[in-house]
């Protein structure tokens, strides 16, 4: 039978669809990433991929792969797998967008108004120092109405979050190659405006965009100058979008005014000066973690294996390649 190899554990409910259309399924178990060696060595045989984007897929893992047919991606980015490679090879590479946007919307209006409001710091306080009561100017924050969002990457993500902040009455900016049809700014309440003018308006910039070599360090030392001293930064995308020792500086010398990372420059790893600063707001990748998200992820990646494996159609290509 077809061989399935899952790269880090899953949903049961992928492992529940692959079974019951008779698929070996290979599951790797570790509490770690899997390691290249190991890979190598498991991938060998293997006539389906299903791994976490938090694995990476070179040329070399593909070169000792001379059976597989399809690499499902669990995440919605693809810039753990070298799709050029596998295009080579003619191995189609899916991943699993949509299921996620709202959980990654959610999360992001959470941060969000967790640092304008210093939430998280005052939980802290609360576990360590404590407070003597409420006073007039104790711990203020800033209310989120008529302050303006700014939102790089308006795709689906973007688009859902500007749903939810729209309804708190922020005015919306934001940025991408090309503006959306009138009826959804419309909808969105939504402005579409040059990335110099929404970094320069904006009180808070959210970044939704994928990674890029042309997205890798968009928001930098430059763009951080161009930005209001009172502005909060959110990245809820990929690391790599944010020149993390920029970011440092620019809190260090007030050129923002705080910041909140669900994603990092150099993951899992974050740079250190950010941990120890009470305007920064740190989450360990947690975006779509929420069980319906994942569950979605998981549909996705088992239907295209079986699609697959039926010689059926697959969804969300993204290198391009006709199975």
């Amino acid at each position: 039978m077809p061989k399935v190899l899952v790269a880090g554990q899953l949903p049961a409910k992928a492992n529940t669809l692959l079974r019951q259309n008779q698929l070996t399924i290979d599951t790797y178990t570790g509490e770690q990433l899997i390691s290249h060696d190991e890979l190598i060595d498991r991938v060998a045989d293997a006539d389906y991929l299903i791994t976490p984007l938090s694995t990476q897929v070179d040329e070399d893992i593909l070169a000792h792969a001379p059976k597989l047919k399809l690499i499902a991606n669990f995440g919605a980015g693809t810039n753990n797998i070298d799709l050029a490679a596998a295009a080579a090879r003619h191995i189609p590479v899916t991943n699993t967008p949509n299921v996620s946007s709202v959980a990654t919307a959610e999360s992001t209006t959470g941060l969000i108004i967790s640092l304008a409001h210093r939430i998280v710091e005052g939980d802290h306080l609360m576990r360590t120092t404590g407070f003597d009561g409420w006073a007039p100017l104790f711990f203020l924050g800033h209310n989120l109405q008529a302050k303006t969002l700014g939102i790089i990457g308006m795709g689906q993500i973007g688009q859902a979050v500007a749903k939810r902040l729209h309804a708190f009455d922020m005015p919306i900016l934001y940025t991408q190659h090309h503006p959306l049809p009138v009826s959804v700014e419309t909808q969105l309440g939504a402005t579409f405006v040059s990335e110099d003018d929404l970094l320069a308006q904006s009180d808070i910039v959210s970044l939704h965009l994928p990674l890029t070599p042309q997205t890798t360090h968009l928001i930098d030392q430059a763009a951080f100058k161009k930005m209001k001293s009172t502005a909060l930064l959110i990245n809820a995308a990929r690391g790599p979008i944010v020149d993390e020792q920029a970011l440092v500086t620019a809190l260090q010398t007030h050129q923002i005014a705080g910041a909140a990372l669900d994603v990092y420059e150099h993951e899992p790893q974050v740079t250190p000066a950010l941990t120890t600063m009470d305007n920064v707001i740190l989450t360990p990748h947690l975006g779509n973690a929420t069980v319906e998200a994942r569950d979605g992820m998981a549909a996705i990646v088992a239907e295209n294996v079986i699609a697959m494996a039926n010689h059926q159609p697959v969804k969300y290509v993204v290198n391009h390649v006709t199975p």
